[in-house]
């Protein structure tokens, strides 16, 4: 693992989150995605050297439509940089933890991400990304 690459915020209004968070950070969000396959909206901050992920249910079955009925709004998961996906999930496999993905998938601002299962990382919701060249 090379970084914090991001924090994943759960929201339930983009619109609104992203006015917070401009006011909160000093600046407006850089980016703004739609990723079809997670039913999410993404929104990007830059804090410094790190990033906020503000993310949207598209759908209301979507899984930050979930994580939100069940939790409430707030932090949904943890991103980790790394240098080789593949190589980090083998890895991660080998020391026991479980993936919510066999492979990695497209995901936001364009990375290749793969997701560790909550149950085995003490509840926390754990994203690998790989920039994708």
């Amino acid at each position: 693992m090379i970084r914090i690459e991001h924090i994943g915020i759960a929201v339930k209004d983009i619109h609104s989150a992203e006015e917070l968070y401009a006011k909160l950070l000093g600046s407006p969000s850089y980016k703004r995605e739609e990723v079809p396959s997670e039913g999410v909206i993404t929104s990007f901050f830059q804090a410094g050297p790190n990033k906020i992920e503000l993310l949207e249910s598209t759908r209301p079955d979507g899984p930050i439509a979930k994580a939100i009925e069940k939790r409430g709004e707030g932090i949904h998961h943890i991103a980790f940089e790394v240098a080789d996906i593949h190589a980090e999930m083998a890895r991660l496999r080998a020391e026991g933890f479980a993936l919510l993905n066999e492979e990695p998938k497209r995901g936001a601002d364009n990375k290749l991400v793969c997701f560790v299962h909550p149950k085995s990382a003490n509840g926390v919701l754990v994203e690998l990304c790989q920039e994708i060249q």
